[in-house]
């Protein structure tokens, strides 16, 4: 699989996610405004990597996770 590079996000005006813990925890930060991806990042590394998923695909995650299915 080649690499390609991704959205210039020097800009990126992230925010948490709702499902975040509100005591600095596991949050993760997505960033809105990038047509095609959703760019997410950890938010305790916030210059650190950035995963970019193609849009439908972060919102079929995140449909799984409202839904419950993720609880084992």
């Amino acid at each position: 699989m080649a690499r390609t590079s991704g959205p210039d996000l020097s800009g990126a005006a992230w925010r948490k996610s709702s499902y975040s813990n509100q005591e600095g925890g596991n949050c993760v930060e997505v960033a809105d405004g990038f047509p095609g991806v959703v760019p997410v990042h950890d938010s305790k590394a916030p210059h650190g990597p950035v995963l970019t998923f193609e849009t439908d695909s972060w919102t079929a995650f995140v449909s799984e996770l409202k839904a419950g299915h993720h609880r084992a």
